[in-house]
């Protein structure tokens, strides 16, 4: 990974940026250190001058379990039509109510962001559809109005060749990051935490779609320059004086399972006559004026915007569904509404609150993907697990607490043990399933180390049970090029994003942090090379609820119960 003009290759540029940016003890990242409350940028980006397309609100939410988002082939897909697709933007991204304390009002949403910042914007590229436009067209998506704004107007024929190799009803989704609206209030950490609010968007489209029987497979290889071209963000007269939007990634939503969706493509030709196409719209400000920029984000986004090498895995030697699983889940408290729209992030946790083992394992459970990859949402990408669990398990019944480790891919169980502690037990549990790769490390309490290197923050320690994300880096880099960077993140936001719907369908609740001392982390598993990094820390116990804070339905003619 060296380069030998004295200019820093894309891995060399990625290594730097991930090592300037952390956090320690006596120095944290470099940010502005206050608010700067006249800068703050809007949450909400429109297109002056694209034609919004409200989509009509489900008046009444599915009656579908939680638990059969789980279960393959649980019923026949919903038809492609506005009222599919609003079901699918209001489970994915849309708002979920809106808090009110004293003057202040604000958003919450499916989807979640670090500080409740939103960096993240989705879109869709659509067949021809009577409710929403006679041609195919590009749409961003306006969650605030729950509507979608025409982008561009595509020929028939571009669609026809764009879309030529998917099966009949499929659609595009994709999502891009203003990395602003990060860096205002966290500086140069921002880019991280614009990719981890990626790979929780990727994951509530991924849970909206299994809610209406689709299924979605993530574009692996495409680079940022494409998706760029596609979604309009290269476009400088759309954006002139507004802030820039960065690529993320582009999905496949389908009716059905395909069975060629390992090799997801798009031919240059389709791709240049959507770039032709007629365009609508111009971005609006965000912020009058920044204060100060970030340029080291500028640079990362720029390193990890290449394409990957193939990231495409043979996934035999992981557990089956049924050595994860003592039996299958077939019950449940909520309902799949219930457990998305309700989804909340703790502010505070009760110390208190203790959950079962069975509880514990079955959230460890769904964080695996299965050897027939069907297992939702790791069937959305087809690499093998690169983020593995360092767990503080404080009130567990059943077990003692201590440091654990879930390692999501059983052949890194090697790796990881040569990498940490030489003292650590590596013991297994007699009560956990027998495909469940979870280990007991060190026994003790580890409340208040939880709590230290998570930047100080109580609520680490207060759950029943915390975790660091710990990344397989520099071998993924090698392996897959600087643009796996991101991947990375996405991951984290995938494991993340599933612990939050498994502790609202547990009756708990869990909260991302993306604040932790990154090195004394490592320190506590013993890890001293830079080959294993933490990536994300998250935290999973009884919430102590805020009663000073009013809540209101996220749209005026909404009720403000969920279907339980």
């Amino acid at each position: 990974m060296s380069s030998t003009d004295g200019e820093l290759t894309a891995e060399e540029a990625v290594v730097a940026y991930h090592e300037r940016t952390k956090h320690h003890y006596h120095r944290y990242a470099a940010s502005l250190g206050y608010m700067d409350w006249a800068s703050q940028p809007d949450p909400f980006r429109r297109y002056q001058g694209a034609a919004l397309v409200r989509l009509p609100l489900p008046t009444k939410g599915q009656e579908l379990p939680y638990w059969r988002l789980y279960v393959t082939h649980s019923g026949s897909p919903a038809p492609l039509s506005s009222d599919s697709l609003s079901l699918f933007f209001r489970y994915a991204l849309s708002l979920t109510a809106w808090k009110r304390f004293e003057g202040a009002k604000w958003s919450l949403r499916a989807n979640p962001s670090s500080g409740n910042l939103h960096p993240t914007e989705g879109y869709a590229l659509l067949p021809a559809l009577g409710a929403i436009h006679d041609y195919p067209g590009v749409y961003h998506y306006a969650p605030k109005e729950h509507g979608l704004e025409r982008r561009a107007e595509l020929a028939p024929s571009a669609w026809t060749a764009l879309m030529a190799a998917f099966p009949r009803d499929s659609f595009l989704v994709a999502l891009s990051s203003i990395h602003w609206r990060e860096a205002w209030k966290y500086g140069e950490r921002a880019f991280r935490y614009c990719q981890h609010d990626v790979g929780h968007a990727l994951g509530t489209m991924r849970f909206a779609a299994a809610a209406l029987g689709w299924k979605l497979r993530l574009f692996d290889r495409l680079g940022g320059t494409s998706l760029s071209w596609l979604l309009g963000l290269d476009r400088d007269a759309d954006f002139d004086g507004a802030e820039r939007e960065h690529p993320e990634l582009l999905a496949l939503v389908m009716p059905h399972e395909w069975t060629d969706h390992l090799s997801l493509h798009l031919p240059e030709r389709a791709v240049s006559d959507v770039v032709a196409s007629r365009w609508f719209g111009s971005a609006n400000a965000l912020s009058g004026d920044h204060g100060v920029d970030w340029p080291i984000i500028d640079q990362v986004a720029l390193a990890t915007s290449r394409k990957t090498t193939s990231t495409v895995q043979d996934f035999s030697g992981v557990p089956s569904e049924n050595e994860l699983f003592a039996a299958p889940v077939r019950s449940g408290s909520f309902t799949a509404e219930r457990v998305i729209l309700g989804r909340r992030s703790a502010m505070s946790m009760d110390a208190s609150t203790a959950i079962s083992a069975d509880t514990f394992f079955r959230m460890m459970a769904r964080l695996l993907p299965t050897r027939d990859r069907r297992t939702i949402p790791w069937d959305a990408i087809p690499w093998r697990p690169r983020i593995h669990l360092g767990l503080f398990v404080h009130r567990v019944n059943e077990l003692v607490p201590g440091l654990y480790v879930l390692v999501r891919d059983p052949g890194k169980i090697k790796a990881l043990r040569q990498a940490m502690r030489r003292d650590f037990l590596w013991g297994g549990l007699a009560s956990c399933p027998r495909g469940l790769p979870l280990y007991l490390l060190k026994e003790g309490n580890c409340r208040t180390l939880a709590a230290r290197v998570s930047c100080g923050q109580d609520i680490a320690g207060d759950g029943a049970f915390s975790l660091a994300m710990l990344a397989d880096y520099t071998q993924s880099l090698i392996a897959y090029g600087a643009g796996f960077y991101r991947r990375l993140f996405w991951e984290a936001g995938l494991v993340g994003q599933v612990l939050y719907l498994e502790a609202e369908e547990a009756g708990i609740r869990s909260t991302g942090i993306g604040c932790y001392f990154d090195d004394p982390v490592h320190e506590v598993f013993g890890i001293s090379s830079r080959d294993w990094q933490s990536f994300y820390h998250f935290t999973v116990g009884g919430p102590i609820e805020d009663g000073r804070l009013s809540t209101l339905p996220a749209y005026s003619n909404q009720s403000n119960e969920l279907a339980v």
